[in-house]
């Protein structure tokens, strides 16, 4: 899955507060005025009329009732996807595919999720697809399966019992500069060592956050875009490949999907890793970091967690990793608060954590349906032939 996209932005985005939302509840909050407060904010960010929109995407809520909600009743095009992380990627790639054949002219991508006030787990509860193989020998979670994988690449590789910890320490100390970030805390190498096992070797700081929030962008065209309110980021090129198996594994951490799509994306922009600005990686776990640094070329085969130094990859070294907090530290929006933070570094919108001089930014997810994207502010164009100028 590749597209032609130099002449599609996203042109506006929105958040929650997820920091006010970690707050304890007695009853669950409602994922769906979560999800059109997100919306209402990426709007008002473009300043577009709400009745432009002409295409839905949604994901962990359903069109059906959003656009009743939102009073959107005659969209174009509308479609839901699964609530699982891997499809922010896919969302943002769908309303390019939508915008670029003409099926829409303004696509709406908006993800609600009240997963921790509704107590959900993301784990353990049984019923899912892989039950009737895996739930006897406790492989319920995603989790437990990237655990598995962690251990097989430190076997391979060598990594050390703290090859981790950097990159818990880079997220939270991220998310000390994000004011809406749930941790508010830097932590220590020590902090980690000393933090719990959940499924060994992975530790309570290796996991996502369980929180409430919503995310929403807007896509259209770059013609159109420039008439709007705030500078539009540019969706130089994405591409997509599936690894589908009856599990959460793959032998190779999902290596090979991401080489396919990371030589078809750099080709297509001329942009090689070492000219990415700003890197915004899916992160349910921390291994995944280090898979998906090794897959898309960022750091040798078998080297990540080597390469993932805490001076290198904090927002004002030479390689910045997950600006806003990731999943570990701002909030586990499942991928989608990764693009608004790409939008807003590339915008100079970032604050305390903005990386200096942003003109690219690249998103990345290595998991079953592996997705990247490169973005760049409207002042880095692509030439005809695919090379990158400034």
């Amino acid at each position: 899955m590749q597209h032609e996209s130099a002449e599609i932005a996203i042109v506006g985005v929105g958040q929650s507060d997820f920091r006010a939302l970690y707050a304890a509840t007695d009853r669950p909050r409602d994922a769906y005025a979560l999800a059109a407060g997100a919306l209402r904010e990426a709007i008002e960010d473009c300043g577009i009329g709400k009745d432009e929109i002409d295409g839905l995407l949604c994901s962990r809520v359903e069109y059906n009732r959003l656009a009743t909600v939102l009073g959107l009743q005659h969209p174009r095009f509308v479609h839901d996807l699964e609530g699982s992380g891997r499809m922010s990627g896919v969302a943002l790639q769908e309303a390019v595919a939508l915008i670029a054949n003409g099926t829409a002219d303004v696509v709406a991508c908006v993800y609600g999720n009240n997963g921790r006030s509704a107590r959900m787990r993301y784990g353990g509860e049984g019923g899912g697809p892989t039950v009737a193989y895996d739930e006897m020998y406790g492989m319920t979670s995603p989790g437990a399966y990237v655990a598995m994988m962690y251990q097989r690449y430190r076997a391979m590789y060598g990594a050390d019992e703290d090859a981790l910890a950097p990159l818990a320490i880079n997220n939270r100390r991220h998310a000390a500069l994000n004011p809406v970030a749930v941790f508010q805390e830097e932590i220590t190498r020590e902090d980690y060592l000393g933090s719990r096992f959940i499924a060994e070797p992975l530790r309570l700081l290796d996991y996502c956050i369980i929180n409430d929030g919503a995310v929403a962008f807007i896509v259209t065209s770059m013609e159109r875009a420039r008439s709007l309110r705030k500078p539009p980021v540019r969706v130089a090129a994405t591409a997509g490949m599936a690894h589908l198996t009856n599990y959460y594994t793959a032998e190779d951490f999902f290596y090979s999907a991401c080489q396919d799509v990371a030589s078809r994306l750099y080709r297509r922009t001329g942009i090689a890793p070492e000219d990415v600005d700003c890197l915004q990686i899916y992160d349910n776990f921390t291994p995944t970091i280090v898979f998906t640094l090794e897959g898309f070329n960022h750091a040798p085969r078998g080297e990540g967690w080597r390469w993932a130094d805490e001076k290198k990859i904090r927002h004002d070294g030479p390689r910045p990793l997950n600006t806003a907090g990731g999943h570990t530290g701002e909030s586990y929006m499942q991928g989608w608060a990764h693009h608004v933070e790409a939008v807003r570094q590339l915008r100079g919108e970032a604050g305390a954590r903005q990386v200096p001089g942003c003109t690219t930014a690249q998103y990345m997810c290595a998991s079953p349906i592996v997705t990247s994207h490169i973005l760049t502010n409207d002042g880095h164009i692509l030439t005809h032939d695919g090379a990158a100028t400034r």
